[in-house]
């Protein structure tokens, strides 16, 4: 049995093809019943994110299953596969486990690290367990998958760092002050950078949180969304001395913030440290306000710098997760070329020792003199000879079993002799689950 990926990417596709082929989390029964449906399709799952639609199948044939998938992509979604097949792509065997592990894992995604994408996987793999559309092989797969994105997070730092300009600013603000518990945020502004650092501020434990916006109503969204204090903007100054973190991100022409409006505002915070960050273009808050003493002062370019610097770090971890990756694959391979391997050599020695009882009891039939000790014997005579005549092609296919090739092994068993694959089949790959 094959696995089999098919999908699209941000690397492969722009966001108006992605959004095209979405399919909608809350009516995943009908294109994953239609998925195992295809001929020759016995288990499937479908990932569907902002950045990647994937679906995941086993097959034996490849190549048909590659096509039929493709096709069910396009069909689903009415578009024609002409013009959706340019920006797929499609792996097998290793080359699929890989792209997987590796997708759950944050090495394939827009920011790598990132840690979104592997509930989004576990989302769709629930959705595929509740209509029994994954079976003892995608099953096995993805909590494989689970547990190297865990190892990778665990054994290295590829989620420890900031790599975005929101989250760059709470880093900053946590190395000067430390402990976030005891202050208080002021977002300058209502756009979706604000919102993204009150996340982040929020996330890390700040007390709490005030807005300030031109358009007060933005500001009393934003501010209620995040169970904070709307500030009108007329009255900024009056209420700046209650922040300790100032984050600014106007639309504003000209500084609205300088080192002059800030003597009141230290003489009533009693002197105590203020961390402002200007990540508007043009700048909100004028380089002055530097000098003042215990006010620090982060543009966007020095953000940028710990954004970089970071992106450098994350890639230094990202090979030792691609390491990680390497040594799991083949630890699952072996597991899967197990499910082929087991079930064909109970199968080939059920027929020899079919064919071998047949022939002794003609042999036996005939010769009614034979004493009940000469009839052990030769049951032993046969069986041995069964057993040296199995034994190299057994251990060989056992041996491609651990890491190697075994679909040409079995296939070729199985055609050589003829071998049906029956439903004790299914128990013994059961038993190879657990």
């Amino acid at each position: 049995m094959n696995i089999v990926v098919v999908g699209l990417s941000h690397k492969t596709a722009a966001v108006e093809i992605r959004e095209k082929v979405a399919f909608a989390p809350t009516h995943m029964e009908k294109p994953l019943q239609a998925l195992i449906g295809l001929e020759d399709i016995t288990e499937g799952v479908i990932v569907s994110t902002c950045n990647r639609v994937e679906i995941y199948v086993t097959t034996r044939d490849i190549a048909g299953g590659i096509a039929r998938v493709k096709r069910f992509l396009a069909d689903h979604h009415n578009v024609s596969l002409e013009w959706l097949e340019p920006h797929l792509y499609a792996y097998h065997g290793e080359d699929a486990i890989r792209h997987v592990f590796r997708v759950a894992s944050s090495l394939d995604s827009m920011v790598v690290g990132e840690p979104q994408i592997l509930g989004q996987i576990k989302t769709s793999y629930g959705y595929a367990a509740e209509y029994k559309s994954s079976g003892i092989i995608l099953n096995r797969f993805l909590h494989k998958a689970f547990s190297v994105a865990k190892r990778v997070r665990t054994e290295t730092k590829i989620a420890s760092s900031a790599v975005s300009v929101a989250f760059a600013a709470v880093e900053l603000a946590r190395k000067i002050f430390n402990d976030l518990s005891d202050k208080t945020v002021m977002l300058i502004g209502a756009g979706e950078m604000c919102e993204l650092a009150a996340k982040h501020f929020l996330n890390n434990g700040v007390r709490g949180l005030m807005v300030t916006n031109r358009t007060f109503e933005r500001a009393e969204k934003l501010a209620e969304e995040f169970d904070g204090k709307a500030v009108r903007f007329d009255d900024l100054f009056d209420q700046l001395h209650k922040a300790d973190i100032i984050l600014s991100s106007t639309g504003a022409p000209h500084t609205i913030i300088g080192a002059g409006d800030l003597a009141d505002v230290m003489r009533r915070r009693k002197q105590k440290p203020m961390f402002f960050i200007d990540i508007a273009i043009p700048r909100d808050i004028d380089p002055g306000v530097n000098d003042v003493e215990n006010v620090y002062l982060f543009t966007v370019d020095d953000l940028q710098e710990v954004v970089s610097a970071n992106l450098q770090q994350r890639a230094e971890e990202a090979r030792k997760a691609e390491e990680i990756v390497s040594q799991e694959i083949g630890q699952f391979f072996k597991w899967l070329s197990s499910l082929e391997v087991t079930p064909t050599i109970v199968a080939l020695r059920s027929k020899f020792d079919e064919i071998r009882r047949a022939e002794l009891d003609k042999t036996l039939a005939g010769w009614k003199d034979l004493p009940p000790d000469g009839q052990k014997r030769l049951e032993a005579l046969t069986n041995a000879i069964m057993n040296k005549l199995l034994h190299p092609p057994t251990s060989l296919i056992k041996k491609t079993g651990q890491g190697g090739r075994t679909d040409l092994y079995v296939d070729a068993l199985r055609a050589l002799f003829e071998l049906q694959i029956g439903a004790g089949a299914d128990e013994e790959l059961a038993e190879l689950e657990e």
